[in-house]
């Protein structure tokens, strides 16, 4: 039996911020099971067993927290009044700002008050013998000067996106020549592009770019090795070894209907060790020590973990015991004797960063206001780099999904552990700090995927259903604070992927403090109390606009309801499919007459080009900031990237390459060849 509303498991959860009661999509009323509540309690490390013991850990919790005076960790927004406790007899307060001055601060009896002109950054205050981090937020992201007028970018997968070049995969020599091309040719000022984080290093290979093993750093996969300096160093025999590498994989890829990731990886793998084999000159010498300098034990662990799934396998779950803690004396002892391979993938992830970064400054040059901009994952595989390197910060027995909703009525479960919200504010979220600096330090802004998250993530204990979780809150004023501290730094645009079951007030929240939201054709409308399509004049300024996104199929895909059909053979529908699709038509109608409305629609039009058209034209009425076009729609590709709530064999996630409307292969010299591709863009323009 459930436990009350008013109990002390209840009170224990409250103290934790884990929610004990929710509402649906639907808005109908969700009580949280006890069963969940305990095993989430237990990922603090907290007996909610019984009731006796909830009502002992809140006693013992009450005391702990009346004798920890000091927080953590401050964040705080520029310009505002903060007050921090000190410990009683403090006389003496000052604040080591990051640039190096020191700025005296008053004690107030019981508490010191931050002077509100301190600059934004990561300072120290110092109050007697103790030290608090001190973290000075930007109170609103500033809007980069150049983005006067709204501009228009696509949004690709990459590894989809195949030049006859590229080694089986879309690679950032890919990702240049489309941004180069859609600037100089087409005023585009963005791509946006999957998350491009690390994947394995060894077989299997998960396809899920929303599933790394790491999110610190790359996917060497991206790789255009030919574009390696060291590659041109090498002999000519050697050389030509390493070309016949990439003709096999090229003409094994021709062959598959679908992307073969561990075969391409094996490939470049192969090519990359002879060309690291080969060595570096001098200047190139110095310049990967400063680049290994600078990432210090951030590379060093992820590297370690690198080669150590070389011997043990991809799962550190499965390696000996006393290798799954990173902070252990065996894997020291383990990473001494596997230096050369350590190496090796610290030189990848250098090659990944100068490559990285030639893609955006390539894309600037060609005229891009913002150039390339990165996705950023919710979270990690729990058997890879990161779960090993930040075990103690992350979740036991629990993975991250998201409710049942209109898309996934099931619920999802995303197979990816949580961070624990205490020990993040116990490290003054560093694991943070450094995951979007490093993001935004190679592009001109950065999509957040389920930014919700960064507010509340849906925690699923083990061995229960997607819908059996419970919402769990993180220090949001605290995380996204530090984000736009980090944007600012970067001169960057953040986008939140706000879509789902996001509360109101968040988006507002979001706009105040200079973050973008999301925007998608199908979804702008209040269905839910009998009304109808948004006009494009009532869209929202402070967002992403899209016609569709790779949850969705491609628009004519959408239209003629692949994606119902397929949830109903796979019995993701809660719903009869006449029902769903009766629904679905409905919308789409209500959306097309809207078009027509306007004048930028023939109401009889049937033909799928032109009403992909007709909505992106839509689209360039819309007041928002940025407006993106799908290059699936621009292709006149019909399949979906990805179909929410499936994994495996149920259906080919993120291994669909890029294609036409007949379903075959496009390269993309062919794509940016098409007359049909430039119409639709220059809609946008």
């Amino acid at each position: 039996m459930d436990s009350s509303p008013d109990d002390a498991r209840h009170r224990l959860a409250a103290a934790f911020a884990v929610d004990t009661e929710y509402y649906d999509w639907q808005g109908r009323h969700q009580l949280v099971g006890d069963a969940t509540l305990i095993a989430v309690l237990a990922a603090f490390e907290v007996d909610a067993t019984t009731l006796e013991s909830c009502a002992s850990t809140l006693d013992a919790l009450a005391r702990r927290r009346a004798e920890q005076v000091l927080p953590p960790c401050v964040v705080a927004r520029a310009g505002t009044v903060v007050r921090v406790p000190v410990t009683p007899g403090t006389a003496d307060a000052r604040i080591e700002l990051e640039s190096g001055p020191v700025v005296p601060a008053r004690v107030d009896g019981d508490a010191v008050d931050l002077p509100t002109d301190l600059p934004t950054g990561y300072h120290r205050l110092v109050l007697g013998d103790g030290v608090v981090e001190l973290i000075v937020t930007p109170d609103r992201l500033t809007w980069p000067t150049e983005l006067d007028a709204p501009a228009w970018g696509f949004a690709t997968q990459l590894y989809s996106v195949r030049s006859r070049a590229s080694w089986g995969i879309g690679d950032l020599a890919d990702l240049t020549t489309l941004a180069q091309w859609s600037a100089r040719e087409h005023g585009a000022d963005f791509v946006l592009v999957n998350p491009v984080h690390a994947a394995e290093v060894v077989a299997p290979i998960e396809p899920s770019p929303y599933l790394p093993t790491s999110r610190r750093y790359g996917d060497p996969i991206y790789l255009r090795v030919e574009d390696v300096p060291e590659y041109a160093s090498l002999d000519a025999a050697t050389r030509t070894f390493v070309d016949d590498l990439g003709v096999e994989v090229r003409a094994a890829a021709a062959a598959d209907e679908l992307l073969d990731r561990e075969t391409a990886w094996a490939a470049r793998l192969a090519a990359l060790r002879i060309v690291h084999a080969a060595g570096l000159p001098a200047d190139r010498a110095a310049a990967y020590a400063r680049y290994c300098r600078d990432e210090g034990a951030a590379l060093q662990r992820f590297a370690t973990w690198c080669a150590l799934s070389e011997v043990h396998g991809g799962d550190w779950h499965e390696w000996p015991v006393e290798l799954r803690d990173a902070g252990s004396p065996a894997v020291a002892a383990a990473a001494a004797a596997l230096e050369p391979r350590i190496d090796f993938f610290r030189y990848l992830q250098w090659l990944l960063h100068e490559q990285l970064l030639g893609a955006q400054q390539a894309s600037r040059t060609a005229g891009m206001r913002l150039g390339v901009v990165h996705d950023l994952a919710v979270g990690v595989s729990p058997s890879g780099a990161d779960a090993w390197a930040f075990r103690d910060v992350m979740a036991d027995g629990l993975t991250v999904g998201a409710p049942p909703d209109a898309y996934s009525q099931t619920g999802q479960d995303w197979q990816q552990p949580p961070w624990r919200p205490d020990r993040l504010a116990e490290l003054a979220y560093a694991p943070l700090r450094e995951l979007f600096r490093n993001t935004l330090r190679h592009s001109g802004g950065i999509r957040v995927d389920h930014i919700i998250g960064l507010f509340r993530l849906w925690w699923i204990p083990d061995g229960l259903a997607a819908d059996e979780g419970t919402y769990v809150h993180y220090d949001h004023e605290a995380i996204i604070g530090i984000l736009t501290l980090e944007a600012e730094r970067a001169g960057a645009v953040v986008i939140g992927e706000d879509l789902g079951n996001v509360e109101p007030w968040v988006r507002v929240y979001l706009r105040e403090r200079g973050l973008l939201g999301t925007s998608i054709f199908w979804f702008e409308g209040d269905w839910d109390a009998g009304g109808g399509p948004l006009p494009a004049e009532r869209w929202r300024v402070d967002c992403l606009a899209s016609v569709t996104t790779h949850d969705l199929p491609p628009t004519t895909g959408y239209l003629a309801g692949d994606h119902i059909r397929l949830r109903d053979r796979l019995g993701l529908l809660t719903r009869s499919l006449d029902d769903e699709l009766a629904a679905a038509r409905h919308d789409q109608q209500a959306w097309l007459a809207e078009v027509s409305r306007v004048g930028l629609l023939d109401p009889d039009a049937t033909d799928g080009a032109e009403i992909v058209r007709a909505l992106h034209a839509y689209l360039a009425r819309t007041p928002s900031r940025l407006r993106c076009v799908a290059l699936t729609d621009a292709v006149g590709e019909r399949r979906t990237q990805n179909q929410p709530g499936t994994s495996g064999a149920a259906y080919p996630n993120w291994r669909v390459p890029l294609g036409g409307p007949n379903g075959r292969a496009v390269f993309l010299e062919d794509a940016l060849a098409d007359p049909e591709v430039a119409r639709l863009v220059e809609l946008l323009r």
